[in-house]
């Protein structure tokens, strides 16, 4: 499973280098959005259901690139 560009960027923005810190940090950013960042709200929430099913193995594998 490979991660898009702006997973990428929020996984370096908001990564902690680990599958579960990354969700813990991403929750954390997506509770406080605004009603104006629905673009945003929208990608973070996709990609949180992809971190959720992911394996750490899988993750580590998608972070390499």
């Amino acid at each position: 499973m490979k991660l898009t560009k702006d997973e990428s960027m929020l996984a370096v923005l908001y990564g902690d280098g680990t599958r579960c810190g990354l969700i813990n940090a991403l929750e954390k950013m997506w509770m406080v959005l605004q009603e104006d960042e629905q673009e945003l709200r929208q990608m973070t929430e996709g990609f949180l259901l992809k971190l959720e099913n992911m394996t750490d193995d899988e993750f580590r594998e998608a972070a390499k690139g």
